[in-house]
């Protein structure tokens, strides 16, 4: 049985032309007119691609850090001793720790959106796999928040960075602002993700790599957007 949408949103997608493909500014300011969410809603990009996620190399994840940020405040946390520690601290990290932070994690604490860690913290931060992996919060070296320059994951974190990778049928969906942004700092940010997606094209792909590309709000209807306009 099809889910029955509610009537706010059934009045919204009547605002999509059946069929139409948007240019970008077009499609960013229809989003934010058609939100009706009671709160500052999430605005995110889909884009279907046409790799085969079953090949290595054809499974796309990675972070960029967006121009005009996410948004959203983001607790940081840090697995690092010594010198690599008071780096994260000094640069804004909200909590940091060794064994200590292993096991408040372990004890059930996940108050947090990023996890990052030194390599030499990953023997010990690796028992946290089941807990942290399931939630796309283990430290990974493709998103750089397994790295010794901590200062700077600290800081792409805390300015805008978001993480992403393709799911088994190919799609990836990305955060880029919130509908209280300016359409000017969602383009910026939905220009900056579609570069790079477009950049990173495993060589194997053949024929069309985007197949499409849709934009919404948290709870609004999607609307397909022209890959040219965010390109140009």
């Amino acid at each position: 049985m099809a889910h029955k949408r509610g009537k706010k949103y059934q009045d919204a997608a009547k605002m999509v032309e059946a069929d139409k493909v948007y240019g970008m500014g077009d499609a960013i300011d229809l989003v934010k007119k058609m939100d009706f969410a009671k709160f500052d809603a999430t605005v995110e990009v889909a884009f279907k691609l046409n790799v085969d996620t079953k090949q290595a190399d054809q499974q796309l994840r990675g972070a960029l850090v967006l121009p005009n940020g996410t948004g959203k405040e983001t607790t940081v946390v840090v697995f690092a001793k010594g010198d690599q520690a008071k780096a994260a601290e000094a640069a804004g990290a909200d909590v940091v720790g060794e064994q200590d932070l292993v096991e408040r994690i372990q004890d059930g604490w996940l108050d947090f959106d990023v996890a990052i860690a030194t390599p030499d913290m990953m023997a010990q931060v690796g028992r946290l796999g089941r807990v942290l992996g399931p939630k796309g919060l283990m430290p990974n070296p493709k998103t750089g928040t397994v790295t010794m320059n901590v200062e700077k994951a600290v800081s792409d974190a805390k300015n805008g960075q978001v993480t992403y990778r393709t799911d088994r049928d190919g799609n990836v969906a990305v955060p880029f602002g919130k509908v209280s942004f300016d359409a000017d700092k969602l383009a910026g940010n939905l220009k900056t993700i579609a570069e790079t997606i477009v950049r990173i094209r495993p060589a194997a792909v053949r024929g069309t790599y985007v197949q499409h590309v849709s934009i919404s709000s948290t709870f609004g209807p999607s609307v397909d957007v022209d890959l040219a306009s965010l390109l140009a």
